[in-house]
């Protein structure tokens, strides 16, 4: 009986160890193939991962103006961020483009984003008045995008979906040429003390006086890959993803905006003099190695 009993425990155990060894993050084979992890080598990327003689990489310009409108605590609305730009994009592939698609990373914020359906928790003993008040008043953020053209003003045709953005092009954009087109929008920013984010607004009661760190500020193109194609997965919050190469040309009107920043070589490119209002903007944004 006791062998009968020791067999059935070591089976059990098996199957659920199994599973495991195949997950592709638990367990995985030491000596599993490259070819396995690696996209197929191809003209774009050699074997070992590294550029081949053929690789591109699509390359989008951006020319931006934002300003944040500030209330006053006493009148009960939130900051605002009103923009516009023209994104310029380079398309260096050699397919032929019918649309493109845009990244609406603020669109996390909204109640129905896949960010909040996913979002779990707990439920104690107690609940504060402030988490009621979450609950009952979720914040409505998200872009307002108020206009998509072409460089003429002409209308183009766009879908929203939660965190992506597609625009139908006029007609497809053809290896190595440039379309340029224009996007204006606005959203609400978010108390980055009471919901949280990578980016927002804080303020100091005692002083009257918010302090901005700004990220995910404005629409953007999503990249686009040899062996992927557009990497147009909705944006969680939870993890980092590849944009292009690309030149930056933002500007805003006093005193919105005081410094950008630029990473790449940790710089502070100062564009007036120290106001109340600040925020940090990315100057040159280098693309993620891949």
């Amino acid at each position: 009986m006791l062998i009968k009993h020791t067999l059935w425990i070591i089976g059990v155990l098996a199957a659920l160890v199994s599973p495991a060894q195949d997950s592709p993050r638990y367990g995985r084979d030491k000596f599993r193939q490259l070819d396995q992890e690696l996209p197929t080598p191809n003209e774009q990327r050699t074997a070992s991962g590294a550029p081949g003689h053929a690789y591109w990489q699509m390359k989008a310009d951006y020319d931006i103006h934002v300003e944040i409108t500030e209330p006053k605590a006493s009148e009960g609305v939130l900051p605002k961020l009103t923009g516009r730009e023209t994104i310029t994009y380079h398309n260096q592939s050699p397919d032929r483009l019918e649309y493109l698609w845009l990244q609406l990373d603020q669109n996390i914020f909204e109640p129905n984003s896949d960010a909040n359906a996913i979002r779990t928790g707990t439920l104690g003993d107690s609940v504060s008045l402030s988490q009621v008040d979450k609950w009952v008043n979720p914040f409505e953020g998200g872009y307002k995008i108020t206009s998509v053209t072409d460089a003429g003003g002409g209308k183009l045709k766009y879908t929203i979906n939660k965190t992506m953005m597609r625009i139908d092009l006029p007609k497809p954009l053809a290896p190595g040429a440039t379309f340029s087109f224009k996007v204006e929008w606005w959203n609400w920013i978010n108390d980055r003390m009471k919901w949280g984010g990578r980016g927002g607004y804080e303020y100091f009661p005692d002083e009257d006086n918010y302090i901005y760190t700004i990220a995910h500020f404005y629409p953007r193109m999503a990249a686009y890959m040899d062996y992927s194609g557009w990497m147009h997965k909705q944006f969680l919050g939870q993890g980092e993803f590849t944009l292009d190469f690309g030149d930056y040309t933002p500007a805003s009107p006093r005193p919105a905006i005081t410094s950008w920043r630029q990473p790449a070589s940790g710089r502070t490119h100062p564009q007036c003099s120290p106001q109340r209002n600040r925020s940090a903007w990315r100057r040159r944004a280098p693309a993620t190695s891949r």
